[in-house]
């Protein structure tokens, strides 16, 4: 056989498709196994659906049809365009580590490995038209890049700056007149982010494009990609916004925007820029506290962890700690408790990095480094103000920890958060810090560890058949298995959600400090003292109280596999 013969050729010679002696007709500007193709079916030589079908037939491949598929279903976070175009290969569905992907070539093994290193996900090839595989592609590319034009309106936003104490003033005529269009640009990627229910945007400089990703129900999507040269201005115009310094692209800065919606209706964004090689990327955390819900039973604690929770937070002096990862929603736990306890007869002080939810008849400080209001310069004012209740956004060192634990010890309770995996390392990591055992024994009555996990949409969630063996091995008593239903994600997914999810909910782990414990701390125990204490207490750990929300059909295996890293 000819070695010069395009594989493609030799391939489609295989099929006894297409005789070689027609190779010399193919168009020899056509250098791609793809462009080959399009060559040959455009010229009638061989039938595109004639092709597919020999190679689903030959390779045992399903064969898709594109026109038909839902879009919503495509995984946007996994497709690479450079990729795509490159190999012509297109990822159109994702389940658990297991990736669908479109193809016309399932002999290019190259192409599907180099997909599968840059996912880190099992390939799974599906044969498809090659037509319909490259109007897919220019679809996805015109709808992930619609330039500004078509990511702008014609609505007008009232877009007020907030100084938080800061020295960065805002100079609107720093941008320049023609930038009109990068200002719509920002109003209304601020809009989009609120109307999708976005907690963050990020805004990311790359080498040869600026992408823009939101991140819904805790999981980032990518919503558009712009032309580099035009991330200089856009970072810019956000900066301006947030009244941070323009001409500082070194150093990271923190400021806030306010977007008024209506006269009654405002949201916040706290903006973070960060240098990087490429250029500065913004991270906006979107803030609604009138979307807040602060009421404790809907935040998904069960019957007896809530009942813990209120008794613990009702108590006169002590502390509560709550842990987790940034984005589990620790700051809305502890709100719910003092939304619980806010009356007038208590004088409730809040120090925080910034206030992401505002509650009247609440004292609410921002600590501002610049100014020296650090949180443990916060907690020494507000002990001298005649305090009930305390509530400090983090313990981030030694000095702000022993001022928190001498607080609950003097007739005060104290709520906090520590970035600790569980509830037993949180003691832990108070001692590494340098606490004495007696203080934290003394001081600490309760420590809720929480993660956010994603709920599955009531409208199109399906019931999912899997073994025995495999729910036995991920947690659940062989004695409920019979009567377990389990849900998972309709393949589909529908219009009321996204992939198959909509909203979040709470799993937690509620670790009473007992005397047993107490005791353990002060005889210098290690954190597996402490967990084999709380299991003999009936707590729950985080994976246990993830596959009760199993059970109740609120979310997925997959999701609490991915929650709880286990």
């Amino acid at each position: 056989m000819n070695s010069s013969i395009p594989p493609i050729i030799q391939f489609l010679n295989n099929l006894d498709l297409l005789d070689e002696a027609n190779a010399p007709s193919i168009d020899p500007d056509a250098k791609t196994s793809s462009a080959i193709l399009a060559n040959i079916f455009d010229s009638g030589l061989v039938s595109s659906q004639e092709y597919s079908a020999q190679v689903s037939k030959r390779f045992g491949l399903p064969l898709v049809d594109l026109s038909a598929l839902n879009l919503s279903l495509i995984p946007l976070e996994h497709i690479d365009f450079k990729l795509v175009e490159k190999n012509a290969v297109l990822p159109i569905y994702a389940h658990g580590k297991r990736l669908f992907v479109a193809t016309v070539e399932p002999t290019n093994t190259a192409a599907l490995d180099e997909l599968k290193f840059s996912t880190g996900l099992q390939i799974t090839p599906v044969q498809v038209e090659l037509e319909q595989l490259t109007q897919l592609i220019t679809r996805l590319q015109e709808d992930q890049d619609p330039g500004l034009e078509g990511f702008l309106g014609d609505d007008e936003f009232d877009l007020e700056a907030v100084d938080e104490g800061g020295d960065g003033e805002s100079n609107e005529s720093d941008l320049e007149l023609d930038d009109a269009p990068v200002v719509k640009f920002v109003n209304k990627l601020l809009i989009e982010a609120i109307n999708k229910g976005a907690s963050d945007i990020h805004i990311e400089p790359f080498e040869k494009e600026l992408r823009i990703r939101l991140r819904i129900d805790g999981i980032l999507h990518k919503l558009a990609s712009q032309p580099i040269a035009l991330a200089g201005r856009v970072v810019a115009r956000v900066k301006i916004l947030a009244r941070l310094d323009i001409a500082e692209r070194r150093a990271p800065q923190d400021g806030r925007v306010k977007l008024k919606i209506s006269k009654n209706k405002a949201y916040d964004f706290r903006v973070n820029t960060l240098p990087t090689v490429w250029g500065e990327k913004v991270v906006m955390r979107v803030l609604d506290a009138s979307a807040a819900n602060l009421d404790l039973t809907t935040l998904g604690f069960s019957e007896d962890q809530l009942k813990d929770y209120i008794n613990a937070a009702k108590r006169p002096y002590g502390m509560i700690l709550i842990t987790g990862p940034t984005g589990s929603g620790k700051t809305v736990t502890l709100y719910s408790a003092l939304n619980m306890l806010n009356d007038p007869t208590k004088n409730i002080s809040t120090v925080e990095d910034p206030v992401e939810i505002q509650l009247p008849g609440i004292t609410q400080v921002n600590i501002n480094e610049r100014a020296n209001l650090t949180f443990s310069e916060a907690l020494r004012a507000f002990l001298r103000q005649d305090p009930d209740i305390l509530m400090l956004g983090e313990i981030r060192d030694l000095e702000t920890a022993e001022i928190a634990i001498k607080a609950s010890q003097t007739g005060h309770m104290v709520f906090s958060t520590l970035h600790t995996n569980d509830a037993p390392s949180t003691l832990t990591r108070l001692l590494n810090m340098g606490v004495p055992a007696f203080n934290v024994a003394s001081s600490v009555e309760l420590i809720v560890a929480q993660r956010l996990v994603r709920k599955l949409c009531n409208k199109c969630k399906q019931p999912a058949n899997i073994p025995a063996k495999a729910l036995i091995d991920f947690g659940f008593d062989k004695n409920e298995i019979e009567s377990l239903e389990i849900f998972q994600t309709s393949p589909d997914g529908c219009n009321n959600c996204t992939s198959g999810y909509k909203g979040r909910s709470g799993v937690f782990q509620v670790m009473p400090i007992s005397e047993e414990m107490k005791t353990l701390i002060m005889d210098g125990c290690t954190e597996k003292d402490i967990e084999k204490q709380a299991i003999k207490e009936g707590v729950k750990d985080l994976r246990a109280s993830g596959l009760l929300k199993v059970k109740q059909g609120i979310t997925s295996l997959e999701e609490i596999e991915r929650v709880t890293n286990v």
